[in-house]
């Protein structure tokens, strides 16, 4: 799974609101991006809930980050859009909440987790600076 349509419409909207010296609403970031309106509107709240953006109503209105491009991270991104980890496989990250049961027997579960660790490092590490630039 890892990112979805959610995750990539956050990316997207978040550039441009990095780039803006204004805020962006919602009717011009799915103008811009061709993105249905209801569901980018969606996907910001959560944006906002999690603390990556702020929104301002009115005339002038939309949304702004909460804080430097530099300082939000993919992982923190993604985890707001999809409302939980992006997950590689449909491994759980302990053996015990496998989902086919059969955690404590399974040969593949130790390396697929590395696999998911060095991802969500990868994805922190990374910070939307480094995709505005």
């Amino acid at each position: 799974m890892l990112l979805t349509k959610k995750s990539e419409y956050a990316l997207l909207s978040l550039i441009v609101i990095a780039k803006s010296e204004e805020p962006k609403n919602v009717d011009v970031l799915s103008s811009e991006l061709n993105i249905s309106k209801s569901f980018l509107a969606k996907i910001l709240q959560s944006l906002a809930k999690n603390g990556i953006v702020q929104s301002y109503k009115g005339a002038n209105g939309g949304f702004v980050l909460s804080k430097s491009s530099d300082k939000i991270t993919i992982l923190e991104i993604t985890k707001a859009a999809e409302e939980k980890i992006p997950a590689v496989f449909e491994c759980s990250s302990s053996v015990f909440h496998c989902p086919s049961n059969n955690g404590t027997c399974c040969t593949i579960w130790p390396t697929l987790n590395k696999l998911q660790n060095k991802i969500n490092g990868f994805l922190d590490d990374l910070t939307l600076k480094e995709l505005v630039e």
